[in-house]
């Protein structure tokens, strides 16, 4: 009985096949919209995470003030002897870099470039897992005596050398020529979307003597070792540090540690309510849908209800005509769930490669997507079958 239902209610999706299409829209654009909005939030938070993990292995930044940015508030900023301090009394470390920053223009002939200039030692690359695509890094002799020698990111090179190897040219920076020793491989975008390439590296000494004219540090980046606790080191290096700096027990720090878990962590946690929050949006798209099924089963009895009438007439039960249109509203709701994962899959597949995100197939995601837009033809499939059983066979008879 059931597969003979099954039949009459493919016959009768056949037979009007523009309003079946129609009816479904709203389970398409559904199914669909949920499936693509939890795939691409997904992976727009592996993104996330990989981004944080491309910036270093348990890295901390110790930066001056309490706000995040370029801006410290007036605090001061660190010396050369604040990186040694931490090296030699914290354990449990990879390495500490002194960072000094100063944004410039280079130049290479008839090309020049505005770039940001790092100054830093050698720990920087091992901290912040650089990899060199040719070359080298500078030695810690070219580092004592601030040898005029550089390290440059793959948007620098493409800017001022094209498709050439920079290894071994000069690039001016200022009013002093600079020789290119090393190329670093690429990284792409930063979680900011900052572009981690553009970027200038040369000995600390070098930048402070010939480009900031001070010996002060903008940042130290801090690498903790795996299995040693990130939360117990960044206590130890927030005493320290107020130590050095001198803040009594009852002023609050002018410097603030950030732990790149923590970050990521934040920005994944946002990520995922961000998703689910779309996520919740797309699924009210599917109510619309199942309210269409509802509303198009409801002229359908009405335009059936002489048929309708003639099958009670003969002998046919109400749950069998209840059957019969709760099937045709359900094979409706899930024709509509199969084309929206189709739809979603396409689109989720086609905008993860727009956004530079990578695509994250779900299949619990779409298996539930599936299972609720069956649910919803049970749902609203439901009344409009009920109504169609209850019809008094003679009255049913007398409609035109």
């Amino acid at each position: 009985m059931l597969l003979n239902t099954l039949l009459l209610a493919l016959r009768e999706i056949r037979r009007n096949l523009m309003r079946s299409f129609l009816t479904i829209l709203g389970i398409v654009i559904g199914v669909s919209a949920v499936i693509t909005m939890v795939t691409l939030g997904n992976g727009a938070t592996r993104s996330v995470q990989d981004q944080i993990a491309a910036m270093g292995s348990n890295l901390m930044m110790v930066l001056p003030g309490q706000r995040l940015g370029p801006f410290s508030g007036g605090a001061p900023l660190f010396k050369v002897a604040d990186a040694d301090a931490i090296a030699q009394q914290i354990s449990g470390l990879k390495g500490v870099a002194p960072v000094a920053t100063r944004g410039t223009t280079v130049v290479r002939l008839s090309r020049n470039w505005a770039t940001s200039v790092t100054g830093t030692t050698a720990s920087y690359f091992e901290i912040g897992r650089w990899r060199i695509a040719s070359g080298r890094i500078f030695t810690p002799p070219e580092e004592h005596a601030g040898k005029a020698v550089c390290v440059i990111g793959e948007t620098v090179r493409r800017e001022l050398f094209g498709r050439q190897s920079p290894v071994g040219e000069d690039i001016r920076i200022k009013q002093f020529a600079c020789e290119v020793i090393g190329l670093l491989a690429p990284k792409g975008q930063s979680t900011m979307g900052s572009d981690q390439d553009d970027i200038v590296v040369m000995p600390l000494r070098t930048v402070q003597r010939r480009l900031t004219g001070t010996q002060d540090v903008r940042m130290l980046q801090v690498s903790v070792m795996d299995g040693v606790s990130t939360e117990r080191v960044k206590q130890n290096i927030t005493l320290l540090m107020r130590e050095r700096r001198k803040i009594s027990a009852n002023e609050d720090d002018n410097f603030n540690v950030m732990d790149t878990r923590q970050i990521a962590e934040t920005l994944t946690g946002t990520t995922k309510v961000i998703t689910a929050l779309l996520g919740a949006v797309a699924a009210v798209s599917l109510m619309v849908g199942g309210i269409g099924i509802m509303n198009i089963m409801l002229v359908s009895v009405t335009e059936r209800t002489r048929e309708i009438g003639i099958r009670l007439a003969i002998g046919a039960l109400e749950r069998e005509v209840l059957l019969q249109f709760l099937i045709e509203a359900v094979v409706l709701a899930c024709l509509g769930g199969i084309i929206g994962v189709i739809l979603a899959t396409a689109a989720s597949i086609g905008l993860a490669r727009a956004m530079q995100v990578p695509y994250l197939f779900n299949p619990q995601v779409n298996a539930l997507s599936f299972l609720f837009s069956a649910i919803i033809g049970v749902i609203f499939g439901y009344f409009p079958a009920r109504r169609a059983a209850r019809l008094d066979p003679i009255e049913a008879l007398r409609h035109e």
